[in-house]
């Protein structure tokens, strides 16, 4: 059964009976790490959106747009269940999470069961202005053709396939002169490492007023640490670290913390993310884990 719903001012097609969004990401959708990335996603925004100025969102790896967790993908992992499906029914949540979970909701249709996730192009869209834009990179060939399915015609949409870092570095400075820069990469590769955090220092140099938020995991916090590094060694100002760890860190596989590197980030974002982390931490905490809101780099 098909069912065809409005976001925003565009259309998603959800698909009950096979799965019509993202095969990939959906092993991690909605998982601890999705909650914080996309949440505060929303509130550097919200932010944004106080002054009634166009603006550009610039996704650098930008997934398939939303994905099934009732596929195979996301049951065989499960990782949402300690994620997204933890706060699903709460009614406490602070307001930073509230929008959150109320977006997670729409995108659902409001119905009960919590049955997909929003990626982060389908956040934005819930929330983009007439006057906003999107420019998406995707490299994989099916989820590139995914993401234009759903999102492609639209005339304030810009779908590229190809590297999203190269191309990051061509979409600044947007036009608007107004901008968030999301970098969300897998780091299957060594060398990203490196050529994620080079990369946002060309485009910082290109548009140094724009909001960069870099997502990253830690699976070996020493290889995370020096890519970090990297950019608290460049120069760049008002560089905010935001990190949960739900598990001590080890040299055991699998990612044991996640984060954001927040360059240029909006006034209060410090408080309103350790608020979210207060909430957060002894929900998610998986034993040994710790949260973490620190300005590296001050003014």
């Amino acid at each position: 059964m098909n069912l065809i719903f409005q976001v925003s001012h565009l259309r998603f097609k959800l698909n009950f009976g096979t799965l019509m969004l993202s095969y990939r990401h959906g092993y991690h959708a909605g998982n601890y790490a999705d909650v914080l990335k996309h949440a505060l996603l929303l509130q550097v925004l919200k932010s944004l959106h106080k002054k009634n100025k166009p603006l550009a969102y610039i996704d650098s790896h930008a997934g398939a747009g939303g994905y099934a967790l009732t596929d195979e993908f996301s049951q065989k992992t499960g990782e949402y269940l300690d994620g997204v499906a933890k706060l699903w029914d709460k009614e406490d949540l602070p307001e930073s999470l509230q929008q959150y979970i109320d977006d997670v909701r729409h995108f659902n249709q409001g119905k009960a069961e919590l049955s997909f996730y929003p990626g982060s192009p389908a956040f934005v869209d819930m929330n983009m202005r007439q006057k906003d834009r999107m420019v998406l990179h995707e490299l994989h060939g099916a989820d590139h053709a995914l993401l234009d399915e759903q999102l492609g015609a639209d005339k304030q949409v810009r779908v590229i396939k190809g590297d999203g870092l190269a191309g990051l570095i061509s979409a600044v400075p947007p036009q608007e002169r107004r901008g968030v820069v999301l970098i969300d990469p897998s780091y299957e590769m060594k060398t990203d490492y490196q050529d994620v955090p080079n990369a946002l220092i060309k485009a910082y140099k290109r548009f140094s007023t724009g909001v960069y938020m870099l997502w990253y995991p830690v699976v070996k916090r020493a290889q995370t640490e020096e890519m970090l590094k990297i950019l608290i060694g460049s120069g760049i100002k008002r560089q905010l670290r935001i990190e949960q760890a739900v598990k001590a860190d080890s040299d055991e596989f699998g990612m044991t913390a996640a984060g954001l590197w927040i360059i240029n980030p909006p006034w209060q974002l410090d408080e309103i993310a350790t608020e979210m982390l207060d909430y957060l931490a002894p929900l998610l905490n998986q034993g040994g884990g710790k949260i973490t809101v620190k300005w590296e780099v001050g003014e």
